[in-house]
């Protein structure tokens, strides 16, 4: 159940986009932005708002591989694992991070929340591979020394933040 205060949120982003139903993937964007993911109650909060059935609002969510419907860490690791950055090594680097922060591909998220570790089939930098993109930040030529120096510092930046 949304608090008052999502509400408001979610009614603000609705309304920035005039309540469009065109407008449907970029309100579900933003509140990914806000939330990290879609929650259920979100989605049939959009729906209401935008006039549309919350199948039509779910069908676009789960349609699109950017949205998640389960909620993930601060910091989203993306691992490549596309041709050129497979070749270059990219598994020893997955399999680093997820040593580090003891998460698996069934349950990729810690449960402090602080990281999601997924696999992506590219990310379209193949000439800098082996890549991995941190919320968007690419962070080329990885080897799973630089993989373990990265979490390190992700989690230093954290305890800082708090």
């Amino acid at each position: 159940m949304l608090t008052q205060d999502e509400m408001r949120r979610i009614d603000a982003i609705m309304l920035s986009h005039d309540y469009n139903q065109a407008a449907v993937i970029a309100i579900l964007q933003e509140v990914q932005k806000e939330y990290r993911y879609l929650p259920e109650d979100a989605l049939c909060y959009i729906a209401k708002g935008l006039s549309l059935s919350e199948a039509k609002v779910y069908g676009v969510a789960t349609f699109y591989e950017n949205f998640s419907l389960e909620p993930k860490g601060k910091y989203v690791i993306k691992c490549c694992d596309g041709t050129a950055c497979h070749v270059r090594g990219s598994i020893p680097i997955l399999e680093e991070f997820r040593k580090q922060l003891g998460v698996t591909e069934k349950n990729p998220t810690t449960e402090d929340m602080l990281f999601t570790v997924e696999t992506v089939s590219c990310l379209g930098a193949c000439g800098l591979a082996p890549v991995i993109t941190v919320n968007e930040a690419v962070h080329a030529a990885m080897t799973p020394k630089k993989a373990a120096e990265l979490i390190a510092m992700l989690k230093e930046e954290a305890a800082d933040e708090n």
